[in-house]
């Protein structure tokens, strides 16, 4: 008997020297046979609709790229350096994408969409510019976007440290994970309040490692501070309103910054299940929004009833039907339609998105920076800042694949709108979205997408539209 256990622990042993299992894997483990590479990319676009704005989803989670005007047309350069050694103990990357934009109503526009620089020195990620910026685990091509942070709203410029990958733990074998950073940015469209600051900070764990499935959970804290405002004046530009943002704490000049936390709060939780097969990934995940605290898990949070659930299913070797999403979105609750009434605080009313000071609220050039289904002040007829439409039900569904070479997705979305609990509305609108792109390699690999959307319904009226895309990206060097 000895003698077995003797021969179980050498083998065990031996198994540990040859790395059977390496008790913190990196991604540096590996060996780097990559190269570095320059590439371009230039793109016409012209969109022309029926509507007072262009479909939902054809100018939706677009990095407000795509103007809502019914008539639009875009030119764009990139030219970068994508992250591609991930077996090296540092990577860089960096891209500078310059857009021109003409609209409906004769407005020329020119901006950088990109202008950015990213470094990953072993397992820490330093990035700073403008470059899209979004939470989650969906499919960027087949969703309806994150609820706290999508790709609806043009990207702000922002200095970010953290860990952006799942990283092992050390000691754990891989099988426990971690992620999390801090980022601040600036809100330059002076939209409201001006000059007013980006704080968002996260953290999150996943189980799992080399087992077929993983389990994680994900926490982001955000918040909209500083600035100067017309009526309160200076909201805290220094280093202890800073603080106060940073830890949620009351603070100011303000008595309802001094009764409650200083500046806009908004908290999120992101819980995930993926499972793995040999050739298929599915993915269940739930989101949820939080604005006044202190933040609870999941079943002992007041609105538990609100929150994004989702399923994507990804097929690895069957191209004609590559991508599957689903996604329900349901914002009425609100933790009730009373804050406090004859004397009594209930806590809900919780109008996400809104807020007294920050007149703005959570969007950025008049495009809300989460889900686009809490209808953006773009829409609103008065001119109003401030999101009218926070209370929404929506369902959404999209598949996606490649039919010899021919890559195509379709999309489609049903959305009931109730407006706010103190602003009642009734209205809805189904969106729909066929894509289908091809590469032509003859025609000096020219990319070719076409793109017919439609709304249907009394939230933003009636509108059929389609888009044309003409492009070209090649190498510039590798070395």
């Amino acid at each position: 008997m000895k003698n077995r256990i003797f021969v179980i622990l050498l083998s065990l042993g031996i198994g540990l020297q040859a790395n059977a299992w390496d008790w913190w894997p990196l991604p540096t483990d590996g060996l780097d046979i990559e190269k570095d590479s320059i590439i371009y990319n230039v793109e016409l676009s012209a969109l022309a609709s029926s509507g007072r704005y262009a479909p939902f989803l054809l100018q939706s989670n677009r990095n407000g790229n795509i103007s809502a005007a019914p008539h639009s047309a875009n030119a764009s350069v990139y030219i970068g350096k994508p992250a591609t050694r991930p077996h090296r103990c540092y990577d860089y990357d960096f891209g500078v994408e310059y857009t021109v934009r003409y609209d409906y109503h004769k407005q020329l526009n020119y901006y950088f969409n990109q202008l950015y620089a990213h470094t990953r020195l072993y397992i820490i990620d330093i990035t700073a510019g403008i470059t899209p910026y979004s939470q989650g685990p969906q499919d960027p091509e087949l969703s309806s976007g994150g609820l706290l942070f999508s790709n609806n709203a043009m990207p702000m410029p922002r200095i970010s440290i953290g860990i952006d990958e799942w990283r092992a733990f050390p000691g754990f074998y891989g099988f426990l994970e971690f992620k999390g950073g801090i980022t601040h940015g600036w809100f330059i469209d002076n939209t409201g309040v001006r000059k007013s600051y980006l704080h968002h900070t996260f953290a999150g764990a996943r189980v799992g490692g080399k087992l077929p499935f993983h389990l994680s959970y994900e926490f982001h804290h955000a918040a909209q501070w500083g600035g100067y405002s017309e009526q309160y004046g200076d909201l805290g530009n220094n280093f202890k309103a800073f603080g106060n943002a940073l830890l949620a704490k009351s603070g100011g000049n303000m008595a309802n910054d001094q009764l409650n936390a200083q500046g806009n709060h908004i908290g999120s939780q992101i819980l995930t299940l993926e499972l793995n097969g040999s050739t298929w990934t599915a993915k269940l995940y739930w989101q949820n929004l939080s604005e006044d605290g202190p933040i609870k898990f999941m079943t002992s949070s007041m609105n538990i009833y609100d929150g994004l659930w989702g399923f994507n299913l990804t097929l690895h070797k069957w191209p004609f039907i590559n991508g599957f999403t689903y996604e329900f979105l349901n914002t009425t609750d609100q933790s009730g339609p009373y804050h406090d009434k004859d004397g009594l605080v209930y806590g809900g009313n919780d109008s996400y998105f809104r807020n007294s000071v920050y007149i703005n609220g959570w969007n950025y050039f008049m495009r809300t920076i989460g889900t686009p289904y809490i209808t953006s002040p773009l829409y609103n007829e008065n001119g109003e800042l401030m999101t009218l439409n926070n209370r929404v039900q929506m369902h959404f569904a999209g598949i996606k694949g490649d039919i010899y070479g021919y890559r195509y997705r379709v999309m489609g979305s049903y959305c009931m709108n109730y407006g706010q609990y103190k602003a009642p509305l009734s209205n809805h609108n189904t969106a729909l979205l066929l894509e289908v792109k091809k590469q032509f390699k003859k025609a000096w690999g020219i990319e070719v997408g076409l793109t017919f959307s439609a709304d249907i319904g009394n939230q933003f009226g009636n509108s059929y539209g389609g888009m044309i895309t003409i492009g070209k990206r090649g190498l510039i060097a590798d070395y």
